[in-house]
């Protein structure tokens, strides 16, 4: 591919800091742009370890920008965006749904508009740019959890990745299944879907869009379930557990979702949609055991005795029941597949938060908002 200088939006973030890591690591020859408007989210202390590198570079932006974002693709001249950066959190969305449709929706057409505008004024047009959009599995709704004859749920991180993807249905999300949101933040993204999709056939625009399960590992905000609870684990705070427990999610390596992105962005079909999962279905209640147990034992207490933090509270409104993702056509297509069994991935994620309690402090605090001052605002 021809494609030098890449935008990656939101790439402070959880999963966007992984995908930029890998970039700039990866190709010496590209130029990495790093945008992101670092809202509570966006933690720059992520990328300590490349924000010197020659082919790294930051720029604090807000996507609803336009004018900004359309000189940045004229004075970068940008030939790839790997679009991450969005309003995430489903809890957030239900409180303050104007701010999801902003960002997701209005910010995603912004970039799509001075993508447009600027690479349509240039010779070659679209030859050898690409748009790569990244979405969630929540946009297709929620599946039905059931127990398929003869399979029994498993309860541990050794049961195999096939036990897991077929513990609690056989029906899964696949890249036609129809759109299907159930919350302001699903409804958000599958409209950014829409109008990235319809980009491409109405303008021409070379565009790709994956779907992708729940992420775990390093870097992540602690408001998501896995580093939350990890934290509450570790200072013996209460673990609060909406209903049951009993809804599904499937459970995608952070890094393994980051080498998908890689793949899919340089081999990926112009115009096609791919799902990216992990084969790795758990209950709620089951994992937060899995995670009190990993915790205890790597403290030293006596594996399992905080149990008694689980703490049962009101279901949230509208929580979907189960997600699972078949990721066969992007193992199919391209030859991708997650490089961890769960075992081995939860417990480098459990061990990582725990050696790195500075960094979980300062995001809990607050007081990490103040690395973009102390490293950028002279520059």
């Amino acid at each position: 591919m021809s494609m030098k200088n890449i935008v990656i939006t939101g790439g402070a973030g959880f999963i966007g800091s992984h995908v930029v890591r890998l970039f700039v690591n990866k190709y010496p020859e590209y130029h990495i742009i790093n945008l992101d408007k670092l809202t509570y989210a966006g933690n720059l202390a992520n990328l300590k370890d490349i924000e010197n590198a020659p082919n790294y570079e930051f720029v604090k932006m807000d996507i609803c920008d336009f004018d900004a974002f359309y000189k940045l693709m004229q004075d970068k001249k940008v030939d790839g965006i790997i679009h991450l950066a969005a309003e995430s959190h489903v809890d957030r969305s239900i409180k303050d749904p104007f701010t999801f449709a902003r960002t997701n929706v209005m910010g995603t057409l912004s970039l799509l508009q001075a993508a447009k505008l600027y690479w349509e004024s240039l010779p070659e047009k679209y030859e050898g740019k690409r748009f790569y959009h990244i979405s969630t599995d929540e946009v297709y709704g929620a599946l039905e959890l059931t127990h398929p004859e003869g399979i029994e749920p498993p309860f541990t991180t050794t049961a195999s990745s096939a036990e897991h993807h077929l513990a609690y249905g056989d029906k899964f999300f696949l890249e036609t299944t129809k759109y299907n949101p159930h919350s302001p933040y699903s409804a958000s993204k599958a409209s950014s879907d829409h109008f990235v999709r319809a980009f491409h056939d109405t303008y021409g625009m070379p565009v790709v869009v994956t779907n992708c399960s729940n992420n775990y590992g390093p870097y992540q905000f602690p408001e998501k379930l896995i580093p939350l609870f990890i934290n509450n684990i570790r200072h013996r705070m209460p673990l609060p557990v909406y209903g049951k427990g009993e809804n599904v999610r499937d459970w995608l390596y952070v890094v393994d979702h980051a080498r998908a992105i890689d793949l899919i962005f340089h081999k990926g079909k112009i115009a096609d949609t791919y799902n990216i999962g992990g084969f790795n279905e758990w209950k709620n209640i089951d994992i937060i055991k899995v995670l009190i147990n990993t915790v205890d034992r790597l403290l030293g207490r006596k594996e399992g005795e905080d149990m008694d933090l689980i703490t049962y509270v009101t279901d949230r409104a509208g929580h979907d029941l189960r997600y699972a993702i078949d990721s066969s056509k992007l193992q199919r297509e391209l030859g991708w597949e997650p490089s961890l069994q769960f075992e081995e991935g939860i417990e480098k994620t459990v061990r990582w938060y725990l050696d790195n309690q500075e960094w979980l402090d300062n995001v809990t605090s607050g007081d990490y908002q103040k690395y973009y001052d102390n490293m950028y605002k002279d520059r």
